[in-house]
């Protein structure tokens, strides 16, 4: 049992780390402690949702498993917006980069209560996998809606942040599926190619909040120019 336990913390807060550090602007400790502590809840919130799915959990019928992904990548990631959301009525949460930064940090929260339940229920070789598996792929699912609430300093309107959450269900919905299917090439393949275009989608995301951040300087000193897209060629960050 110690051996989860342990790679559940090595990896989540690896991981933390790594996302954190792209921060030009470092956000105080304790909202990212908070914002990880609401992320551990929404896992309880899920698992509770998700409990009420009944019968369906059970049922080895096609549509029901693709309706029980569907429904589960739902309910996490709304979950977990809702705990990166806490942090956007902060005065920390001053530039666009602080999205993504609050989006993951969340994500880990919940992937680390995940992990710790996932060791009770099915043991350490099962939960050691799972957490080397699932640790990056609950930062990686949340980097859409993350882009999204780093928008809202570009005063998109709802919309956008809407189409943040779907892009992060459906890259979820899609995971969930193909890892549930039979396992062969084909399948592994495709889960492959999902994984690489999660990292491709969350590093041009940083990149392009890196970009404005170096643009801006301290944002507690000034305001906010507009979005990349907004701007004269000659002035965009190259």
């Amino acid at each position: 049992m110690l051996l989860p336990l342990l790679v559940s913390f090595t990896l989540t807060f690896a991981w933390l780390w790594f996302f954190v550090r792209r921060d030009r602007h470092p956000e105080p400790a304790w909202l990212l402690a908070r914002t990880f502590g609401w992320g551990m809840f929404a896992w309880l919130v899920a698992a509770a949702l998700e409990a009420s799915l009944g019968r369906l959990l059970n049922s080895t019928l096609p549509l029901a498993l693709l309706l029980v992904a569907l429904l589960t990548a739902l309910v996490e990631e709304g979950s977990k917006f809702l705990a990166a959301s806490t942090a956007i009525s902060e005065a920390s949460f001053d530039e666009p980069m602080d999205g993504l930064v609050y989006a993951v940090t969340a994500a880990l929260g919940f992937a680390l209560m995940e992990n710790l339940t996932y060791s009770l229920g099915f043991g350490a070789r099962a939960a050691t996998w799972h957490a080397v598996v699932t640790t990056l792929a609950h930062a990686l699912f949340s980097a859409p809606q993350g882009y999204a609430l780093g928008g809202l300093h570009w005063q998109r309107g709802r919309s956008w942040v809407v189409q943040g959450v779907v892009l992060s269900v459906t890259l979820h919905f899609v995971f969930n599926s193909i890892l549930g299917s039979a396992a062969g090439w084909p399948l592994l393949l495709a889960l492959g190619l999902v994984v690489a275009l999660m990292i491709v989608l969350a590093g041009r995301y940083y990149l392009t909040f890196e970009a404005f951040a170096r643009q801006i300087g301290d944002p507690r000193q000034g305001s906010h120019p507009p979005p990349p897209e907004q701007q004269n060629p000659v002035d965009r960050p190259g």
